[in-house]
């Protein structure tokens, strides 16, 4: 959605209930698919929806989304209450906002009893079930199932179809892609841009520590072969390898062996996620494993390959609007990304751009 591109205005609820509020606490990609449970609960109820959630990467990624309301961020559910000001807050906002649908997509008891202290009432709520979720369901579509339960307590609510709110959402405005153009021109980076993201949550908490015997771990010759291959065919590419600083060293070691092409750059330092999503939107496509940013290349319609170790690839496959090729996740739990040769993502990457 581009930022010119105005919504509807939304008319105030029929009633004087407080807005629904959605209770998420997620990494990355969880974040981003929970923008489909966000637009179909705006559009059943009429309304903004309130958001509780946790992370550094939530603000930026939710700051212009449409369908927000307010967002409520808590630092830890894990730390005692009594030494968390962000729970003191929590539960004085929840208390100060009246009655309403709340969609609980938390199963921890440690939220629970954070919604209680702020007086949620349990006819509100309408919970996540942990039941049935080894299913092959993608979160997208579990999120749908719930946005279209209704709590105990009855509120007005108008029919909708829930399909049209399937696809992950993230906005990019004007100001991103200004900001994205400079750095572009500064780093001298000119016509096709691919991105490849070989890092993943572990990664960005750890670097380099601990990831080699992680079942998303390709190795860095692996992926300076993909980034060689691209720019043989489009020599007037540029590959960006994407990242947050912890990642610095692990991009720096693909970086070297490529053999330190000018036209290879370690994005690590340099991609703060609002610069990081209008990159995406402009990228030519890329190459990831399974890991928050594939999410957001498969909302902003970017181009995609992506590589699965054990994590099921019918409960986590990405979707979106543009076209998605998906590797590796055959042998269930024991599969391994390095499991797939460099061949076959490129094989892979040509055939996401046959016409």
């Amino acid at each position: 959605m581009h930022e010119n591109e105005k919504p509807a205005p939304m008319p105030t609820p029929a009633t004087s209930q407080a807005r629904p509020l959605i209770v998420r606490c997620g990494a990355f990609g969880d974040m981003v698919m929970l923008t489909t449970l966000m637009r179909l609960v705006s559009a059943r109820y009429r309304s903004p929806v309130d958001v509780v959630s946790s992370g550094g990467w939530t603000p930026p990624l939710m700051e212009r989304e449409p369908t927000l309301g307010h967002l409520q961020m808590v630092t830890s559910r894990k730390t005692p209450y009594l030494l968390c000001p962000s729970q003191w807050q929590l539960v004085r906002w929840l208390r100060g906002r009246g009655r309403g649908p709340v969609y609980l997509g938390d199963i921890d008891p440690e939220m629970r009893a954070l919604l209680a202290r702020g007086g949620v009432h349990p006819d509100d709520i309408v919970a996540r079930d942990p039941a049935g979720e080894d299913a092959p369901v993608l979160w997208p579509d579990r999120w749908l199932e719930l946005g279209m339960r209704d709590p105990v307590r009855a509120y007005p609510s108008v029919e909708v179809d829930a399909a049209a709110f399937r696809f992950p959402r993230l906005v990019v405005t004007d100001d991103h892609r200004t900001d994205l153009a400079a750095w572009l021109e500064e780093t001298g980076m000119h016509g096709p841009l691919v991105l490849l993201q070989p890092g993943n949550k572990r990664t960005h908490k750890r670097g380099k520590l601990m990831t080699a015997d992680h079942p998303k771990h390709w190795d860095a010759r692996n992926w300076a072969a993909v980034a060689q291959a691209i720019l043989a065919s489009l020599p007037d590419a540029h590959v960006v390898l994407c990242g947050s600083p912890p990642e610095h060293p692990l991009l720096e070691d693909i970086h070297a062996a490529a053999g330190n092409d000018p036209r290879v750059l370690n994005g690590a330092n340099e991609l703060p996620i609002p610069r990081l999503l209008a990159l995406i939107e402009r990228a030519h496509g890329m190459v990831s494993v399974d890991t928050g940013p594939a999410h957001a290349a498969a909302a902003l319609g970017c181009p995609l390959v992506v590589m699965f170790g054990a994590a099921p690839v019918a409960k986590w496959r990405p979707i979106g609007p543009g076209r998605i090729l998906v590797l590796g996740g055959e042998h269930g739990a024991e599969s391994r990304v390095s499991d797939l040769a460099p061949e076959q993502v490129v094989a892979a990457w040509r055939q996401l751009h046959e016409r």
